[in-house]
């Protein structure tokens, strides 16, 4: 319920308004990069800490993956290791012997029960804290803290439309604190077409606002 009125709110017609968009990108990358300052003291030993229980299995604790971000751009995305180091080839195998699992991928390029996750990995990326890393990219200006989250180079041709491109890439966006945060790809998709039509600083907080829930509740994919 709260998704659709999320939507609903009447708000500043920042997305049609080029002075009001500049102002709203201004504004939110200052916000990105205090809260990130204010965080860090207290984050970085989280992922400190983390790092070094990941190392207990073995192989570096930090990976990073090619993500296309906005104008087309390719960053290099961080994030805590949360699979095994031969996860492309375990994910491979793992399609190939399962048709279940090929039509869970090809729908929603993601899986309820992923072979390729190690021990701790299963905990982490429940409450996503193998996110943490990307502070860093909104840091830098590779994301932002709210915004589409930035798809992989081969998901281009999966995406049907523009706000992957429009907007910086965010650590949190619209699909992960909805409901139905388990739907396919194009239909994530199509949570952050609607947020590219209606961007504000009040949507940016309520999302904000709502990640929290979702990483206490341990929903997160």
């Amino acid at each position: 319920m709260f998704d659709d009125l999320l939507w609903r709110q009447p708000r500043a017609k920042v997305a049609t308004d080029p002075v009001g968009h500049r102002l709203y990108g201004f504004g939110k990358r200052v916000a990105d990069i205090a809260l990130v300052l204010l965080g860090g003291p207290f984050i970085v030993p989280v992922v400190a800490l983390l790092a070094a229980l990941i190392m207990l299995d073995g192989g570096s604790p930090f990976y990073s993956q090619s993500r296309v971000g906005r104008h087309g751009r390719v960053f290099q995305l961080w994030k805590l290791r949360s699979m095994v180091p031969d996860a492309d080839a375990r994910l491979a195998s793992y399609l190939e012997s399962c048709p279940e699992a090929r039509a869970e991928w090809d729908t929603a390029q993601k899986l309820k029960c992923d072979p390729r996750l190690t021990r701790i990995g299963h905990y982490i990326r429940r409450y996503s804290l193998d996110e943490l890393p990307q502070l860093w990219n909104v840091l830098i200006g590779d994301m932002s803290l709210v915004g589409p989250r930035p798809m992989m180079r081969e998901q281009r041709l999966l995406y049907p439309g523009t706000a992957y491109f429009d907007l910086r890439p965010g650590l949190t966006g619209p699909w992960q604190i909805s409901a139905r945060n388990n739907c396919s790809f194009a239909g994530r998709a199509a949570y952050d077409n609607s947020y590219a039509k209606s961007v504000s600083a009040t949507t940016d907080i309520q999302i904000l606002l709502r990640t929290v829930g979702v990483v206490l509740r341990g929903t997160g994919c």
